[in-house]
């Protein structure tokens, strides 16, 4: 099994603003207009890797985002649903007895980032965003405001800001 340098390299994965190592592995040709008239690919895939101490930090998209895992350790993605204020959590990995999932969506809107809990481990996922992801519907959220907005998860937002 390769260790997470080595898919980085296999792979020509780079360091994302978010946090963890991607690149972009598919684009449509095909577009798609949004309900406010931009344009997108009609989808959009990337391998990401996420290492344990290196948080995916707490965001938010346009589009909704279908996660698939592939190897490594299990890989916690966090979501705080800003119209119930709700945190959930989708566990990726390859063992469902403990409540761990092969692939899993996360909806538009909501505020999301990931991390591996278990100590020196990495998990190697890959993420399909339908209309595609582009930067400009791409937003990184600030601790500050995160905190003011939801309280309660305190824990989670310190960790992945």
């Amino acid at each position: 099994m390769f260790t997470a340098s080595e898919w980085i390299t296999q792979l020509q994965l780079e360091p994302h603003p978010e946090g963890g190592f991607f690149r972009q592995t598919m684009k449509s040709d095909e577009t798609v207009t949004t309900a406010d008239g931009r344009s997108r690919a009609q989808y959009t895939s990337i391998h990401f890797l996420v290492r344990s101490g290196e948080p995916s930090r707490l965001h938010r998209l346009e589009s909704d985002e279908m996660w698939y895992y592939h190897t490594g350790a299990p890989l916690d993605v966090h979501m705080i649903h800003p119209e119930s204020g709700q945190h959930e959590i989708m566990t990726l990995g390859p063992n469902p007895s403990n409540g761990e999932v092969l692939q899993g969506v996360v909806p538009k809107g909501a505020i999301f980032g990931a991390e591996v809990r278990a100590p020196e481990q990495f998990a190697l996922v890959s993420c399909v965003v339908v209309p595609g992801f582009d930067f400009a519907d791409f937003e990184l959220l600030a601790h500050n405001e995160l905190t003011a907005a939801y309280p309660e998860h305190r824990e989670v937002i310190e960790r992945l800001t």
